[in-house]
């Protein structure tokens, strides 16, 4: 009777480092997760959150038109800067995501002739076509071309980024060549 009862809800050193290191376990796997899908939300976010193609080349803004896949790791990559500028210019760009994977913007992908992503589109306040930008865009990138945009300055020289004035000189030369040149004809 000298003894003094045993408390059954004490746990052994064995349980408590069990338990220390499934919490560890869970806690870093909510934020590998977290991240993964962040990106991929933040882009359908900006998409749904996004002007109709039409409605923003048409509002006197300049436009950023982003042709982008859930699957593209480096659309998700980009997704963070994106966002960013957009909500720093959201009253002086159009930003418009299109997945290419959605049927309905079949027209726009052709018309545009992507074929990597993501894709940048870049128009004037008027809704001409400034030039294209294919890959990935680091957030000191974006800030230049959406500065350059705003400002109607000349794009920046980036790797990857086509001037409208060049697109037009192969447009040109091809008519007067009759060639039908296209990304896709790899001429």
């Amino acid at each position: 009777m000298g003894q003094t009862p045993v408390n059954k809800t004490q746990l052994s050193n064995f349980q408590r480092i069990l338990l220390l290191s499934l919490s560890i376990a869970f806690v870093a796997i909510f934020f590998v997760f977290r991240n993964s899908f962040g990106a991929n939300s933040s882009l359908e976010t900006l998409a749904r959150n996004s002007l109709l193609p039409e409605e923003a080349l048409m509002n006197g803004k300049p436009t950023i038109i982003e042709f982008y896949a859930d699957w593209c790791e480096v659309c998700q990559e980009m997704a963070p800067s994106i966002e960013s500028m957009n909500n720093i210019n959201k009253s002086k760009v159009n930003l418009v995501l299109l997945n290419v994977d959605n049927p309905r913007w079949a027209d726009l992908i052709d018309k545009y002739d992507v074929n990597g992503i993501p894709q940048l589109n870049l128009f004037d306040k008027n809704g001409i076509d400034n030039g294209v930008s294919i890959g990935f865009r680091s957030e000191n990138e974006l800030m230049s071309i959406f500065n350059a945009l705003i400002n109607e300055d000349q794009l920046p020289s980036f790797s990857g980024l086509r001037k409208e004035s060049y697109i037009k000189s192969l447009q040109s030369s091809a008519k007067d060549n009759q060639i039908i040149v296209s990304p896709r004809s790899h001429s």
